[in-house]
């Protein structure tokens, strides 16, 4: 496989190939650019597409440079959206810009990537610089980008600075000279406005890869946390075990494509075997990638024990009655569950329990409002396959 089918291995587009291929062929490392607004504490699976391109580049000798847009992310990036994002304080930015670091570094090498902050060079812009970067871009030329264009013609409102975050970005690329700058497919108009304004400049313009968007935990959407369709850096084996054992068979097979990036030998030989076994491979995998191979192959374990052996798992959240209700003899079920904080509301328990997914040692309750009481010794909780907590006298 030569230089540049390496790189297109996982991609959506490539732009500037042509040019890419010169530079490659130089004596120099390119320096190859990915942003990321710090808009939440963490990182999740589908960030982590963009990051193995990254790695990949770096793995072949290149500088990686990851931008933390702390200024872009006081805009937010309207990329995909129908509505305008919520602004956070800058004190918000600076905590989530530091996690994302230290998440970001389970992939890449931190010896070998440049951190940059792309308020080092726009808190220094005065106003009539950014009416001068404004003036690079015209509004039709906005309106061609189909989120803004929906959102236009569906009388949604469209604020003047979302209209500057791609001339923004685009202008981290001019500042730092990028050869290349990678992006899920959601970001092709932001980084060939960075084209455009090097080309402007009478710079070389980089080569623009985009990444397929990653398909959230339901099959449909764009894995985001907006969608509550996610797997984060920072969940734990167990969270990251289950939900991967949670997708489809279909979007198994992309999550090893993307991921794990296993070539279509691999998957082909995979697709032989069962789905089941697939499936245990990869969420071991990538527990394994996150926080070690004791722990995925742990969790596979815990797995098997409870889906395949019907058996309690090892390892459970374990409370006291007092924990959780205090000097109280007894409480409703759906009480008992719900002071627990596993549970998303008292409206999920009660639905869990309507649906037969919650047990008492084993028995199966039927009632959300049973009076439990205080045990003597211990119970154990389970509500569907996942979740387990054993709550003690």
């Amino acid at each position: 496989m030569s230089l540049i089918e390496t790189i297109r291995t996982n991609t959506d587009t490539l732009i500037g190939e042509t040019e890419l291929e010169d530079r490659l062929r130089g004596n120099r490392p390119l320096r190859v650019k990915l942003g990321v607004d710090p808009t939440r504490p963490d990182l999740t699976f589908g960030h982590l597409v963009v990051f193995n391109k990254l790695r990949q580049f770096q793995d072949l000798g290149h500088e990686a440079i990851l931008i933390i847009g702390d200024f872009t992310t006081l805009i937010g990036d309207p990329s995909g959206r129908s509505d305008t994002r919520p602004v956070l304080t800058k004190d918000e930015i600076i905590d989530n810009a530091q996690t994302y670091l230290v998440q970001a570094f389970k992939i890449l090498d931190e010896d070998k990537t440049t951190v940059v902050y792309n308020s080092e060079w726009f808190d220094d812009m005065g106003f009539e610089d950014c009416l001068k970067l404004a003036r690079k871009m015209t509004v039709a030329r906005m309106l061609e980008r189909d989120d803004f264009a929906k959102r236009y013609a569906g009388n949604a409102p469209i604020s003047i600075i979302e209209f500057l975050y791609p001339l923004i970005q685009g202008y981290d690329s001019l500042i730092l000279n990028a050869d290349v700058e990678i992006g899920g497919t959601d970001q092709l108009f932001n980084m060939l406005v960075g084209r455009a304004l090097q080309k402007d400049a009478g710079k070389q313009e980089q080569a623009v890869i985009t990444m397929p968007l990653l398909i959230g935990l339901d099959g449909s959407k764009k894995m985001s946390k907006s969608a509550d369709n996610y797997i984060a850096f920072t969940d734990s084996p167990k969270e990251m075990f289950g939900k991967i054992m949670s997708i489809s068979d279909d979007t198994m097979w992309t999550y090893y494509q993307l991921l794990l990036e296993s070539d279509a030998a691999q998957i082909a030989r995979l697709k032989k075997g069962h789905p089941m076994a697939a499936k245990k491979h990869l969420a071991a995998a990538l527990v394994g990638q996150f926080h070690s191979m004791k722990a995925g192959k742990h969790e596979l374990e815990q797995f098997e024990q409870v889906f395949s052996k019907n058996k309690i798992p090892d390892t459970m959240p374990t409370f006291t009655w007092s924990d959780l209700l205090g000097s109280a003899d007894s409480a409703p079920l759906f009480e008992v569950m719900a002071q627990s904080e596993l549970f998303e509301s008292k409206g999920a328990i009660r639905r869990l329990v309507q649906q037969g997914a919650v047990k008492i040692d084993s028995v199966k309750q039927d009632d959300p409002n049973k009076e439990i009481s205080r045990p003597t010794s211990e119970l154990i909780f389970q509500a569907g396959k996942r979740i387990f907590f054993k709550l003690l006298a």
